[in-house]
């Protein structure tokens, strides 16, 4: 690390020490969890809905408890049970009560049978309601009046006091007018769910840095919650993103990216975040410590700098909660699966102040493809300290190790696939892909006031591959043989990120705003070394005799690269009318290179480099009706080409641009289901193409567009009935390029993608518990190369699930490819692996 660097992490620190100090000093408060600023966001004050007063009230069955609000029946619970103890969240909702600086209602003992009513902030856009019985769980019912929300609670106990006047720990010295009891108002049928949030995620932090509304949001945005990801047990982000209409593209082991995905025609794999923050790894990407992944659509400079237009995929991480919780689980299947992973999280303190969660999992597994097999485990902590009422700091960490043998798949020749058995192997037994990776960070948030927060986060993160493999070259149909070269590489990757925001809300008249500005700064290290010019013994693809010889590593090509980047952007989601919402936003980068290569006994070569750029984004939003939203976008994105990439002149190329037009609608069909429909025209530009007068060089006169149609629906049909279902149209083509014919499909893009996982549960009866799920997948034909002389064929594969869930455990069997059909995957131009045929797992989770 710089000196200049270690400067700026040092002052950073300085100043939010005195910060931290100034407000403990200025508030004379000890530190409690009355509320919790969330890492990723702050509430969105327009759409959250306001609770204004709470109050409980003896009757004659035991005791009501009322959220005073003029949009009770806007609010959804999501309710569950700990031993004694009833457990209502409700999101997007807030308190304010009175005082103005109080957010926890409290009663004890209101009545005989129940010990303690707390209503409080859980988050910032979560009110908890918790109401302990003193010996047994209480009866709770659910009514929608006029004054708000009102629970209803009877205790076990039969033999029951005279009610009493509970004795609240008022927020203010006003005392509340009395609410008459809600016992004549029709009861609603209260459904206790456990602690899921089932298919439909209303609101989500990555299109804009807040919690906003996805109707609010004018572009396309997918979530795929954890409910889905346990529904399906997949742990892998690979298998996540498939009901997200995300294309894989192949990677991990030779890859220089690892697993690479395509959003709308175009390479994602470096702009995968965690929790809004930059993520790299050469290796597998799991999903055990993620609650949710977001998939933004189209080009997103705006907020997270340089990037290919596709999109983003933010895997949002799980974080500490107040109430205790633990959890275990193992899996068994198909070639010899083993994995078991755990989940602990609650308060370290009375006050609940200071809360942890601890992720842990291992993997050991095998493969239908000879010789493969591999194994992984990880280990995600993670604390969070609130230092005071308006003051948080989450710290958090990640170590994955993993190793598994890398597999490049079986040769393309012809026009055609190799007509081999899908288990044929053509690596080494002792091919090797090894990583060991860390990242620590923090994030800090102070709220000054109801409307203005500021946030900063700091992020280390490397990771240490180990690539060691006869790389397949080339394939002679003639004799059958594949041509293979010594591969092997040791190779170390660091990546620095820190930025402060500044999110307010502020009026101009009647118009509201929404305002976030931020700085940032990133630096990336790489210092890998390569052997990978001494060819190794060919392998005949229809008669395979290994060598199992290994060989020394020797590297003879090595690299150094520092690249760096500064920025700066602004934000502002103003609501022009409650029905007319407008996103504005720019962003400025500067990215510096400084490349250098060296082959072994030849001198270093050096590359420099500075590109800047300017990012902006418009969207509109009009809702005619409160559930529906009509929108439109524009966006833009840029991505700096190597600086080893040169024109004829030796200056440096400049950036590659991408440029989105998109139109929507997004519907709330109900409460539990929403649907998204987006048209888009998305054009990649500045892309290198061969100089027709020097062909040996490269002018960006290139262009490649793609265009579609894509529908989103996820969420609850009816009770028990849940599903998620994604369908894409593409159409994307080279539009300008001296090489390859304008018009040639991009590469590995399906022109039709489908996508549905659908559950049932058994709500109620002696089956209560049980449940089925159904996955459908279709992946449209896909070219292999831009020359397209070789295409993918599509593929329908089905999946389906058997599950159990009762009390505090779950048993689940799941089928992925249950009709056994034969499908491949791409990798690189002159092979392909073959898709995994039928495979079963077992698991067994409980919570206690």
């Amino acid at each position: 690390m710089s000196h200049r660097l270690q400067r700026l992490v040092l002052t950073t620190g300085i100043v939010w020490g005195l910060i931290i100090h100034s407000v403990q000093a200025d508030e004379g408060q000890t530190p409690n969890v009355v509320e919790r600023i969330s890492q990723t966001s702050i509430p969105n004050a327009q759409s959250q809905i306001q609770v204004t007063g709470v109050q409980a009230n003896p009757t004659e069955k035991g005791v009501e408890v009322i959220l005073q609000t003029t949009q009770g029946e806007q609010l959804q619970i999501t309710n569950r049970s700990a031993e004694n103890n009833f457990i209502a969240d409700i999101p997007n909702a807030q308190l304010r009560l009175p005082s103005g600086d109080a957010f926890t209602f409290r009663s004890e003992n209101p009545v005989e049978g129940i010990s303690e009513i707390t209503v409080t902030n859980f988050d910032a856009n979560t009110i908890r309601v918790t109401v302990a019985g003193e010996t047994e769980l209480p009866a709770v019912e659910l009514f929608d009046s006029n004054e708000g929300l009102i629970f209803s609670f009877t205790p076990a106990a039969t033999a029951m006091q005279p009610p009493q006047q509970p004795e609240p720990e008022q927020p203010t010295n006003e005392t509340p007018p009395q609410i008459p009891s809600a016992q004549q108002d029709e009861p609603i049928e209260l459904v206790v769910t456990g602690e899921q949030d089932g298919y439909r995620v209303p609101n989500a932090t990555t299109a804009t840095s807040t919690d906003t509304p996805l109707r609010d949001i004018p572009q396309s945005i997918q979530v795929i919650p954890r409910q889905i990801l346990e529904d399906r047990n997949v742990t892998g982000l690979r298998d996540a993103l498939e009901t997200g209409s995300v294309s894989y593209i192949g990677g991990r082991g030779t890859s220089v990216r690892g697993e690479n995905f395509q959003i709308r025609g175009f390479n994602v794999t470096e702009s995968i975040l965690r929790d809004g923050i930059p993520y790299f790894s050469l290796g597998s990407l799991g999903t055990d410590d993620i609650e949710r992944i977001e998939i933004l659509r189209g080009p997103a400079s705006v907020l997270f700098g340089t990037g290919e237009p596709g999109g983003i995929i933010n895997l949002v991480s799980k974080q500490p909660l107040a109430e205790p919780y633990y959890s275990a689980s193992f899996t068994v299947g198909s070639f010899s699966t083993y994995r078991g992973g755990l989940d602990f999280s609650g308060p370290l303190n009375e006050s609940r102040s200071v809360r942890y969660r601890l992720n842990a999992s291992y993997e050991n597994y095998g493969s239908f493809r000879d010789f493969v097999n591999g194994d992984r485990w990880s280990i995600s902590p993670t604390l969070t300290w609130d230092i005071s009422p308006n003051t948080s700091l989450n710290i958090y960490g990640q170590y994955r190790s993993e190793s598994e043998t890398i597999d490049g798949g079986i040769p393309i020749s012809g026009g055609r696939v190799i007509d081999v058995p899908r288990s044929r192997f053509l690596g080494e037994p002792f091919s090797r892909f090894e990583q060991n990776q860390f990242t620590v960070g923090y994030t800090l948030n102070h709220r000054f006031n109801e409307d203005w927060t500021v946030r900063h986060a700091f992020q280390f993160l490397q990771y240490e591959p180990v690539r060691f493999t006869p790389l397949l070259l080339s394939f002679n149909q003639a004799t059958g043989e594949v041509s293979r070269l010594e591969f092997r590489t040791g190779e170390t990757y660091s990546r620095l990120f820190t930025n402060a925001e500044v999110l307010g809300k502020f009026s101009t008249g009647s118009i509201q705003h929404k305002l976030l500005f931020g700085t940032e700064y990133r630096s990336n290290l790489d210092n890998p070394s390569f052997q990978l010019d001494n060819p190794y013994p060919s392998i005949n693809v229809f008669n395979p005799v290994y060598t199992r010889t290994p060989f020394d590593f020797v590297p003879t090509f090595f690299r150094d690269d520092n690249v760096t980047a500064f920025s700066f952007y602004l934000q502002d989601q103003i609501d022009l009318l409650p029905n007319l919402k407008i996103l504005a936003g720019v962003r400025y980068d500067t990215f510096r290179q400084f490349r250098t290569e060296r082959t072994l006994d030849e001198p270093r070569i050096e590359f420099e480099q500075t590109d800047s750029a300017w990012s902006p984004r418009f969207g509109i939003v009009y809702q005619p009706i409160q559930p529906l939203s009509l929108y439109a976008s524009y966006t833009r994105s840029f991505a700096p080409s190597l600086a080893q990439v040169r024109n004829a002149d030796r200056s440096a190329f400049i950036p590659t641009t991408g440029e989105q037009f998109e139109v929507g609608i997004k519907a709330d069909l109900s409460n539990q289901l929403s649907l998204t429909l987006a048209a888009f025209d998305l054009r990649r530009q500045n892309v290198s193409t061969p100089d027709p007068d020097r062909p040996s060089f490269s002018i960006q006169t290139g262009e490649q567009t793609s265009r579609g149609i894509e529908l989103n629906l996820a969420g609850e049909i009816l009770s028990g009935w849940n599903m998620t279902a994604s369908y894409a149209y593409l159409d994307a083509f080279v539009s300008q390029d001296n090489r390859f014919p304008v018009g040639n499909r991009l590469t590995s893009v399906p022109d039709h993608q489908f996508s549905l996982w659908t559950t049932y549960n058994i709500p109620q009866g002696d089956l209560q518990g049980l449940g089925f799920g159904l996955g459908l997948f279709y992946v449209g034909e896909r070219q292999n190369n831009l020359n397209n002389t070789f295409a993918l064929p599509s593929y329908f594969r089905t999946d389906a699930a058997l599950f159990y869930r009762r009390d505090n455990w779950r048993v689940q069997l799941n089928v992925e490819n249950l009709l056994n059909v034969d499908y491949l995957n791409p990798d690189r131009s002159i092979f392909v692996i073959p898709g995994k045929p039928r495979a079963v797992t077992a698991s067994f989770a409980i919570e206690f």
